[in-house]
C-alpha cells in the first residue's frame, strides 16, 4: 500500500472516529458484569453467542457461582447444564472449569492484568484478554477484533486484512492508543444497530459519507 494511501486511510479513520464518538457517546461493554471474573467467564461463553443470551444466562450463573473457586470445583455436568443455551456448552464449560482452576491455583483467584498471563488461562485467546484488560483494567493492550469490528474495518476501509490478527495491527496503527478499547465498542455498536452483514442501513447511516462501500448490494440481500 503506497504512503498516499496509508495517509488517507489515516485521516478517514480520525473522521471516522469523530463520527462514532458523536453517534454513540456512551458506548459501552454490552457483556453483563460487576467484577473482572464475572466479565472473563462472560467473554468466553460470549464466543459464537449474542450477549444478550450471554446476559440472561450470568444473570443466574453468577448467583451460583462467584469465585473462581466455586467455579473450579462445580460439578462439570452443573455447569454445563447452566451455559447449555449459549452453543458449544460441553467445550465452554471446561474451559470456564479449567481457567478458573487456574486462577485459584496460580493468581490467588483474581484475574490477571497482563496479555501474557490472560492468554494463559483456558478458553482466553487475544480478544478475550482485550475484552477483560480494556473494560475490567482500563488497560489498551490492544483492539478487540469480533464479527461487527472485522466487518466494519472492512467495508470502512481501514483494513484490507481478513484474520483478526491482522486486522488488529492494522488498527492499532490507525486508532489512538488511549481509544483501542472504545473504538471497539463503537464498531460494535453500529454493527448492531445499523450496520448489519446482510442488510446494512446505509441510507440511514450516520459514516455513509464516509463509507466506500456505502449502498453496496450485498448478496442474500
Amino acid at each position: 500500500m503506497s504512503r498516499e494511501s496509508i495517509e488517507a486511510r489515516a485521516q478517514r479513520a480520525k473522521t471516522i472516529i469523530a463520527a462514532l464518538q458523536a453517534t454513540y457517546p456512551d458506548a459501552y461493554c454490552e457483556l453483563n458484569h460487576t467484577n473482572p471474573l464475572e466479565l472473563l467467564v462472560a467473554t468466553i461463553l460470549s464466543a459464537q453467542c449474542t450477549d444478550k443470551r450471554v446476559n440472561l444466562v450470568t444473570a443466574e450463573l453468577f448467583q451460583r457461582y462467584r469465585t473462581a473457586r466455586e467455579f473450579a470445583e462445580a460439578p462439570l455436568e452443573d455447569l454445563e447444564q447452566a451455559v447449555k443455551s449459549t452453543g458449544f456448552y460441553r467445550n465452554k464449560a471446561k474451559n470456564i472449569q479449567a481457567c478458573c482452576r487456574k486462577l485459584a491455583e496460580r493468581h490467588g483467584g483474581e484475574v490477571p492484568r497482563t496479555m501474557a498471563e490472560l492468554t494463559a488461562l483456558d478458553g482466553a485467546g487475544r480478544k478475550t484478554a482485550n475484552v477483560v484488560l480494556g473494560n475490567a483494567f482500563g488497560i489498551n493492550v490492544g483492539v478487540v477484533v469480533d464479527t461487527h469490528v472485522s466487518r466494519l474495518s472492512q467495508r470502512l476501509g481501514l483494513t484490507r486484512q481478513t484474520t483478526p490478527e491482522h486486522i488488529e495491527q492494522d488498527l492499532m496503527k490507525l486508532v489512538p492508543r488511549d481509544q483501542w478499547a472504545q473504538f471497539s465498542h463503537w464498531l460494535i455498536w453500529h454493527g448492531r444497530r445499523r450496520c448489519d452483514a446482510r442488510k446494512p442501513d446505509c441510507d440511514g447511516c450516520e459514516l455513509k459519507a464516509l463509507c466506500p462501500q456505502a449502498g453496496v448490494k450485498r448478496k442474500g440481500a
